[in-house]
């Protein structure tokens, strides 16, 4: 028998015994670890997934996790299977129930899968019994009101599995999942009308929630000029988001948030007595800034760094506006799981945040306004995680092959325009992966001391790894403290409040490093050198001149970074409104001709920034290969750098953007008669060109034209 005439015939012994045994399974005493021992796992082993781990997959890639269930304030905190692809993606979530459980009508267990499907960007996730089967569309938002049948996109009784088994079997049949069957399916049956992804309704509450912050703040606190304004209320956001994150995680305690907005808790009884008699009330922020401070004690981040913020502790905030805030973080209010929320999710909202400031009017109305230079560029891009991917298998993936963990530590990988983090969160989860991969291997007494007994990197490693290999530069400071929040999030994962515990106990260590020497606020493409003709320095806050060499010496004591990835602006230079930054810009680069972007000397930086055999992996705008404003530019690639690699991108990269682009990768090297290997994404996967394209023929065209168009092939 084949693998689907098997699984047949194990499906049907599972509906006989149950068919046999209908009543005993109904009973109440018969329960959810019975019923998916008895039942739901031998199903999903029917369809070719290794659901006990037979095969010994590190943890990294093994098909199915299983999480224990902890029920909290009527909600779970993570899904019970969570089923993955072979290179550790979710797929899709699984809730388990007991059969005596009606699941057709029951609304708490629908509401659950689909806020964990929803939370974790997944099209579809199921709710069983074994008795019943609902699939979810988890394209559509939760609300905790929806009765059952909202987003069911199919529902089968255990009595239909065999004449439903065609469809289950091409549908969840790992073999048939590895081939996209999943993605068929929910491209089928999903209705887009009137979907709303987690990203962009996050997004739409930081937009709330900044307003709302800001507004109390500039009311209530009127010494505060805008960019003050602008600092403590992404800070106050940021903290509070961590540690509501950090309660999903069971890294702190379920609700302590919450706490802070209880009549009850321990701040004096005139404070509590005043706050119940005005709304002006400010004991509620109090209790939020006592914990801010734990959360210091604990973590040691940049975030709970009150040595440098001066202001956060003398800030006055209505109780309305704080408990408003945290009661929508909270189950049922909030649709977000942030147990499953990934740091990727929240980093493609956070970057659409940062593209917007808080202005206060004369009369002190809160405005919030497109940034100048996000409204020149046609808005904010977040780089699609695939996108990521590839360019860091491609860059920090090529760097490692073949090293050890000592040679990899010296490694110094940089986002030069790092924006929310995205490039260096891809970057330093590839290392994680691989590190993890290998300590598990091997298995020698050394490594040991590096892993958990769960097999997962321990804290003081994952701490180490960050500082050694992770650095970015980004002109906004609110970015830059984004990125130090994300990359901690990333540093977080997998802890607990043991793990924590036992750490702060045995080792007296902090968890969290702090990011300030790796991240660093500034512009990366003007040098101070940019004031030694100026005499009026007025607008050094917004020019922000920056010195590589002094803010990075170990870097450039050995040469400079190993690595440059990201994706830098995509602004003409006739759009920047400092008119001397413009002629700067001009004078000191030598890609800088006519209408140029940014991004050229971003790339052209970059050249400076790496060492000798450096690697460069970049996204941006593919106007530079034929268009004559370019061709400086075109000319300093083929001189000055070896091109390993161009891949062609379609239209549609960037969601709300017709922009075309294209991914550079070049190494630090001058090699000539050399050939640039061609790749196109197509059909949903990076496809090699038949063609190379030859420095000869680029050297040889009028002004360096890259052809890159003429080699693409005709379907």
């Amino acid at each position: 028998m084949n693998s689907k005439e098997i699984a047949h015939k194990k499906i049907l012994e599972l509906v006989e015994r149950f068919t046999l045994h209908f009543d005993s399974y109904k009973n109440s005493d018969y329960n959810e670890t019975l019923t998916r021992r008895d039942f739901i796992d031998p199903f999903f082993k029917s369809l070719g997934w290794d659901v006990d781990n037979e095969n010994g997959a590190s943890e990294t890639y093994r098909d199915v996790i299983h999480e224990d269930k902890i029920k909290i304030g009527g909600a779970t905190k993570a899904p019970d299977y969570a089923f993955r692809n072979q290179q550790g993606n979710k797929l899709f979530f699984l809730e388990a129930k007991k059969p005596n459980i009606t699941i057709k009508e029951s609304i708490q267990p629908a509401y659950q899968v689909r806020r964990y499907g929803w939370s974790a960007k997944l099209p579809i996730s199921i709710v069983t019994d074994f008795e019943e089967f609902s699939i979810y569309d988890c394209t559509v938002k939760p609300i905790h009101t929806d009765k059952s049948s909202i987003a069911r996109i199919k529902y089968i009784s255990f009595k239909d599995y065999l004449s439903e088994f065609d469809f289950i079997w091409e549908t969840f049949a790992k073999e048939n999942v590895q081939n996209g069957s999943l993605d068929k399916y929910a491209k089928a049956t999903i209705n887009k009308k009137g979907t709303s992804t987690v990203d962009k309704e996050f997004l739409q509450s930081l937009d709330s929630w900044r307003k709302y912050l800001a507004s109390n703040i500039a009311v209530n606190n009127k010494k505060l000029n805008d960019e003050e304004i602008n600092f403590v209320v992404q800070q106050t956001l940021d903290r509070i988001i961590f540690l509501r994150i950090a309660e999903d995680r069971n890294i702190e305690t379920y609700g302590k948030l919450n706490e802070c907005v209880n009549e009850k808790q321990s701040v004096s009884e005139n404070e509590i007595a005043s706050s119940q008699r005005t709304r002006n009330g400010n004991s509620f922020y109090k209790n939020l800034f006592k914990y801010f401070n734990e959360a210091d004690e604990k973590y040691n981040s940049g975030l709970f760094d009150f040595k440098k913020d001066k202001i956060s502790e003398h800030l006055k905030i209505e109780n309305k506006t704080i408990k408003t805030i945290i009661s929508e973080l909270y189950y049922p209010k909030s649709p977000y799981e942030f147990s499953v929320l990934s740091v990727e999710i929240l980093g493609s909202a956070y970057e659409q945040f940062l593209g917007k400031v808080i202005r206060i009017t004369p009369s002190h109305q809160v405005k919030i306004e497109e940034k100048p230079e996000v409204r020149k560029a046609g808005g904010v891009y977040y780089t699609p995680k695939y996108i990521v991917d590839y360019i860091v298998k491609n860059t920090v993936g090529k760097l490692i092959e073949g090293k050890t963990p000592k040679e990899i530590s010296s490694l110094k990988i940089v986002d030069p325009a790092c924006g929310s983090g995205s490039f260096l969160i891809g970057a330093y989860q590839y290392l994680l992966i691989w590190h993890k991969d290998l300590y598990n291997k091997l298995n020698s007494k050394e490594t040991k001391n590096l892993l958990t007994t769960d097999g997962n990197l321990t804290t003081s490693e994952k701490k180490r790894i960050l500082l050694n290999n992770i650095f970015g530069v980004d002109i906004d400071a609110n970015a830059v403290e984004v990125t130090k929040l994300s990359l901690l999030l990333k540093c977080l994962e997998g802890e607990t409040s043991a793990s924590i515990a036992h750490q702060l106990s045995i080792f007296h260590e902090r968890v969290l490093p702090t990011l300030d020497n790796n991240i660093k606020d500034g512009n990366s493409l003007i040098d101070t050198d940019f004031y030694n003709s100026q005499l009026d320095f007025g607008d050094e806050k917004k020019i922000k001149p920056f010195n590589w060499e002094n803010n990075f010496p170990d870097v450039f004591v050995n040469g400079g970074f190993d690595c440059v990835i990201g994706n830098p602006p995509y602004v003409n230079i006739f759009n920047i409104e400092n008119v001397l930054v413009r002629e700067y810009l001009m004078k000191f680069y030598k890609s800088a001709k006519n209408k140029v972007d940014l991004y050229s000397f971003f790339v052209e930086k970059s050249i400076k920034l790496l060492k000798n055999d450096g690697l460069f992996g970049q996204i941006f705008s593919n106007s530079w290969l034929s268009t004559d404003s370019f061709s400086e530019f075109r000319k300093l690639l083929i001189n000055e750098t070896k091109i390993y690699k161009l891949v062609k991108l379609p239209t549609n990269v960037f969601q709300d953007a017709a922009v075309t682009t294209i991914i550079l990768f070049y190494s630090k090297q001058q090699i000539l008669n050399n050939e640039i290997g061609l790749v196109e994404y197509v059909e949903d996967k990076f496809s090699k060109i038949d063609h190379n394209l030859s420095y000869a023929r680029i050297i040889n065209s009028p002004n360096y034209t890259f052809g890159f168009s003429k080699y693409i092939r005709v379907k």
